[in-house]
């Protein structure tokens, strides 16, 4: 008979908490379900592979919005929600506030969302593994002109370098050039717009050096290490690694419907310890 008890004691248990966990997953779905509109994001081309993905997986638990995401730079983001143009702008520095060259964007409210490691990028055939700030401010500098005078080939440096308003500028000058000026001009100096741009124009020759954050690190490019340490999410955990900032999605005011529905998911524990990190960002949390 006491056998009997605890077996529909147990099963009574079971019950109990699957029962709940079904009702709570269907309230969920069905919050989720109610959720409609349209969320448009612009901004940071160092963000975009992390607002793709979010946009992917959130499409597929709220069928009723609508999710178009772009990148150009981040000056854009909130320029883009100031005119209209987008309901979230990313950016990879908090634009409501000022930061060198650029003044506070006012009337907008910052979501912090990822960390992002930068690195400082070379063709996979080039045998230099390690510059120090020194170096580095030489050769953006234009002062460094021959990959020779910092343990390379006899080959002339070609300097590929982001252009004004993008965020992974901003960052780099100040974490790994210190803010050193950058050179502006030269027979061995670019620009470009895009992370994708600075991944080819740095995969196509030999010679070149540029920077773009981990997430774009593939192909035949190679991150360099910086004054001996790797560029490594983990190095940026442990306080090794300087050259990191925080990215951002900006909204006018504070967000409502959908807009705050995608903030919220892209915040959410599940993405930040999934997707996320599979794409070399770090969790909001992780760094202080």
């Amino acid at each position: 008979m006491n056998l009997i008890k605890r077996l529909a004691l147990t099963i009574l248990a079971f019950v109990t908490i699957f029962g709940f966990s079904f009702s709570s997953f269907t309230h969920s779905a069905e919050a989720s379900s109610r959720v409609s509109g349209k969320v448009v994001i612009a901004g940071s081309t160092a963000l975009l592979p992390l607002t793709q993905q979010a946009a992917k997986e959130f499409r597929k638990t709220h069928p009723k919005v609508s999710v178009v995401v772009s990148g150009s730079s981040s000056i854009a983001g909130p320029q883009s929600v100031l005119n209209g143009a987008a309901t979230i702008g990313a950016c990879d520095w908090d634009a409501t506030k000022p930061v060198e060259g650029f003044s506070a964007f006012k009337g907008l409210k910052a979501h912090k969302i990822a960390v992002i490691p930068f690195a400082t990028i070379v063709n996979k055939s080039n045998p230099v593994k390690n510059l120090t700030t020194a170096q580095l401010q030489g050769i953006f500098s234009g002062k460094i002109t021959n990959w020779k005078q910092v343990g390379g080939k006899n080959e002339k440096i070609v300097v590929v370098n982001r252009k004004f308003g993008s965020g992974t500028r901003v960052n780099y000058q100040m974490k790994a050039l210190k803010n050193a000026k950058f050179m502006t001009k030269g027979e061995n100096y670019k620009e470009v717009g895009k992370s994708g741009e600075m991944l080819a124009a740095v995969e196509s020759n030999p010679n070149a050096i540029g920077y773009i954050d981990l997430a774009y690190v593939k192909g035949n490019v190679k991150a360099v290490s910086y004054n001996g340490v790797a560029a490594t999410t983990e190095n940026v955990i442990k306080g090794k690694y300087p050259v990191w900032g925080y990215g951002y999605l900006l909204t006018k005011g504070t967000p409502k419907g959908a807009d705050a529905e995608f903030i919220k998911y892209i915040q959410s524990s599940k993405f930040q310890n999934g997707s996320l990190k599979k794409l070399k960002f770090i969790p909001i949390y992780k760094v202080k």
